[in-house]
C-alpha cells in the first residue's frame, strides 16, 4: 500500500477519509495524493418569452463560483491535514517514503476518480450517508468499477486505528476472491483474521472453511465462523458478527448481484455501504 489516492470531496465524512488514509500511510510509509474533482461547466439553457433558447449566464456563473469555492475548500483542508501531521510534499522527500501532494482535475463526471485511481494501490472514499448528498455513491462506484484497484470505504466517524482484527465476509464469489488478493498485505499484517460466512448468503464456490485453511497454510492466524442469519438480512448479519468478534476492518467483495437488483431489492453490499461504522475494503 505504498501509493494511496484520497478522494477530497467536501462532505461530513472527509475528516474520516483523511484519518483512514493516514493510518494506512503511516503503516506502509505511503505516498498520499489528495484528489478533488472539480465539475466542468454545464450546458445550462433557458427559454425566452418567444420560445427562443439562450444560454443562462447567471446560472453558469453561479455554478462556476460554487465549483471554485468547493475546490478551494478541499485544497485548503488537505493542506491543513498535511500541516497537522507534518507531511512533506513528495518533491521534498528523497526516494520512497511518507509524503503527500494534491491534485485538482476538472471532470465532466465521477469517472475521473476511477481513471486516476488505476495507478494507486488503494483508493479511499467516504461511506455514503442517507441524509446527505455527499459522499457520492456515484464517485464510490466509479472508483470501484473503473479503477480495477482496492477501495477503502471510510466510516462516518474517524477511526483511530484499524487492521489488527480483519474480518472477511466470504460468499464464495469471484469479487470477494479478488478483494482478498488485493488486500493481502492487510491480512499478512493483521494479528487476527476471522472468516465469516452467512447461510444462504453465498454463491457456488469454495467454502469459508476451505478459505480459512488456505490462509492458515500461508501463515495467517485465521479462524472460521458460519453464521445463521435468522430473520436478519445477510448484510446485517455480517455487520453484527463483525462487531461480535471485535473486528476493526471488514473485507467484502462488492456487488455479487447486479447493482440494479441491489438498488431495487437490497443486498449485502448495499446494506454495508449504508450502515457500516468501521472501515471496509472492497473491490469488484
Amino acid at each position: 500500500m505504498r501509493t494511496i489516492l484520497a478522494h477530497l470531496e467536501i462532505s461530513p465524512v472527509l475528516d474520516s477519509v483523511l484519518a483512514s488514509t493516514l493510518i494506512v500511510a503511516r503503516r506502509y510509509a505511503s505516498y498520499i495524493e489528495g484528489f478533488h474533482m472539480r465539475p466542468g461547466q454545464p450546458d445550462v439553457i433557458a427559454a425566452g418569452a418567444d420560445g427562443f433558447v439562450a444560454a443562462a449566464p447567471d446560472l453558469v456563473a453561479g455554478f462556476e463560483r460554487e465549483a471554485r469555492e468547493r475546490s478551494e475548500r478541499a485544497t485548503e483542508r488537505f493542506q491543513a491535514f498535511m500541516a497537522e501531521n507534518s507531511l512533506k510534499r513528495a518533491a521534498e522527500v528523497e526516494g520512497a517514503g511518507l509524503a503527500a501532494d494534491w491534485r485538482v482535475e476538472t471532470a465532466s463526471g465521477p469517472t475521473a476518480l476511477g481513471n486516476r485511481g488505476r495507478i494507486f494501490d488503494l483508493i479511499v472514499v467516504g461511506r455514503p450517508l442517507a441524509d446527505q448528498v455527499t459522499p457520492s455513491i456515484a464517485a464510490l462506484e466509479a472508483a470501484l468499477f473503473d479503477s480495477g484497484r482496492l477501495l477503502l470505504v471510510a466510516p462516518p466517524a474517524s477511526p483511530t486505528a484499524f487492521g489488527k482484527h480483519v474480518v472477511i465476509a466470504w460468499n464464495g464469489s469471484t469479487e470477494t476472491a479478488r478483494t482478498i488478493g488485493l488486500a493481502e498485505q492487510f491480512l499478512v499484517d493483521a494479528e487476527r483474521v476471522t472468516v465469516v460466512t452467512v447461510e444462504k448468503g453465498s454463491v457456488p464456490g469454495p467454502s469459508g472453511a476451505e478459505l480459512t485453511r488456505n490462509l492458515q497454510r500461508r501463515g495467517i492466524e485465521a479462524e472460521f465462523r458460519d453464521v445463521q442469519p435468522g430473520d436478519r438480512a445477510v448484510g446485517k448479519a455480517i455487520l453484527d458478527e463483525t462487531a461480535a468478534v471485535g473486528g476493526d476492518l471488514l473485507i467484502k467483495g462488492a456487488y455479487t448481484q447486479s447493482r440494479l437488483r441491489q438498488m431495487i431489492f437490497g443486498g449485502a453490499t448495499s446494506h454495508i455501504l449504508a450502515e457500516a461504522n468501521l472501515p471496509v475494503l472492497m473491490a469488484n
